[in-house]
């Protein structure tokens, strides 16, 4: 998800509360429209009455009132962005317009404690993200290709959350929009026909099914269950016509059965619109259970080209996300998408002479600095 977090000097605050700022370079704004923009100080032109001043350490002094100064490394923000900044100085860009990977984070919430989850669940009160994600809709451009929500589990808002889908089919009815849920929720037919009733034009539910085995999913998610829960949610949503894409992330506790996984979801949900078949992220529970999770890509390149082999002969649309070029068969080129969001994507030093850089998707930021595969090499 996109936080991209930063904190400034703050000179003159009065700010008093955390407050949303459309980023903008415009000093020419009718007065009536600047009170809720903070305006991103170039040399020293300051025009008066936006609500706050962004400058930088090689800007030349301003004097006005919320000035903040921030670090060099915050320089990426620009015009059209969105951020949080509060009377401390703390700032988080939230949403920006040029990055297609805009994911707004729901809550820390959720019913599953994966393995590898990148985003370890928290059991407090954190329903201020769902009010900041309800405020940004008003800010948010309306030519918007796309946003995300994610968690935790967003669905355990509930109503609250068909809320949040109806005003952005309301607000951006132009804008598609991705939801990772682990789907169990919807095993409630009554709550998948009213998210149906929403008849969103584009929303996609990304549901996680990382074995055929019930025994094996629940282990990987931590929760008994959830296999049966997610199945049906999934058979629910279909029943209303839903898009549902299914997501299996690789490592070595799914690795062994990914064949028979696909077999499963070809045989049983093949109507599904989507399969993702994804490497693994160096995030949050990952690292901790790095023993239990670590397969060298390359290790399983021929198991995964039998994988998507059988969803490819039932008719499935299957993308592999998350892999490098060098470490898979050349026969999985055709459903490879370089899917890494552009905010945490990085190479490593093998890669500076690969004639197949602009075509290979890279690593995560947090891969090059916990574990890659060991056979990294460069197309020549």
């Amino acid at each position: 998800m996109l936080k991209l977090y930063g904190r400034g000097v703050a000179e003159n605050f009065v700010l008093d509360r955390s407050r949303l700022f459309t980023l903008t370079k415009n000093p020419h704004l009718p007065i009536g429209e600047r009170a809720d923009k903070a305006f991103i100080v170039e040399g020293s032109l300051a025009p008066e009455g936006y609500g706050a001043y962004l400058t930088f350490e090689s800007v030349e002094e301003v004097v006005q009132q919320n000035q903040l100064e921030l670090p060099e490394e915050m320089s990426y923000i620009d015009e059209g962005d969105i951020a949080r900044i509060s009377p401390s100085g703390r700032i988080s860009v939230i949403f920006r317009k040029k990055s297609p990977n805009n994911t707004f984070l729901l809550t820390e919430r959720c019913n599953h404690y994966c393995l590898m989850c990148s985003q370890p669940p928290k059991d407090h009160d954190d329903s201020w993200l769902m009010e900041e994600a309800m405020e940004a809709l008003e800010l948010i451009p309306k030519d918007t290709v796309n946003i995300g929500y994610t968690g935790g589990e967003p669905t355990l808002y509930g109503d609250q959350f068909l809320e949040l889908i109806a005003k952005t089919k309301q607000v951006l009815p132009n804008t598609a929009i991705d939801v990772l849920t682990n789907g169990r929720t919807f095993k409630d037919s009554s709550f998948a026909k009213r998210y149906a009733e929403i008849d969103h034009h584009d929303c996609l539910l990304g549901i996680p099914i990382y074995s055929d085995d019930p025994a094996q999913h629940d282990y990987v998610v931590q929760a008994n269950g959830a296999f049966d829960e997610t199945v049906q949610g999934i058979l629910n949503l279909k029943r209303f016509n839903q898009k549902v894409e299914i997501r299996v992330v690789i490592h070595k506790q799914t690795i062994d059965r990914l064949v028979q996984t696909c077999e499963f979801i070809a045989r049983n949900l093949i109507f599904v619109d989507h399969v993702a078949l994804m490497g693994l992220e160096m995030m949050g529970f990952t690292r901790a259970n790095l023993d239990k999770l670590w397969i060298d890509p390359y290790e399983y390149k021929n198991t995964l080209s039998k994988a998507l082999e059988v969803l490819n002969s039932y008719g499935i649309k299957t993308s592999i996300y998350n892999h490098q070029l060098c470490v898979v068969n050349l026969d999985v080129k055709p459903n490879y998408v370089k899917s890494i969001s552009d905010w945490k994507n990085e190479y490593v030093e093998e890669c500076d002479s690969c004639i197949k850089k602009n075509e290979c998707g890279g690593f995560f930021s947090s891969s090059k600095k916990y574990r890659y595969s060991d056979h990294i090499k460069a197309f020549r």
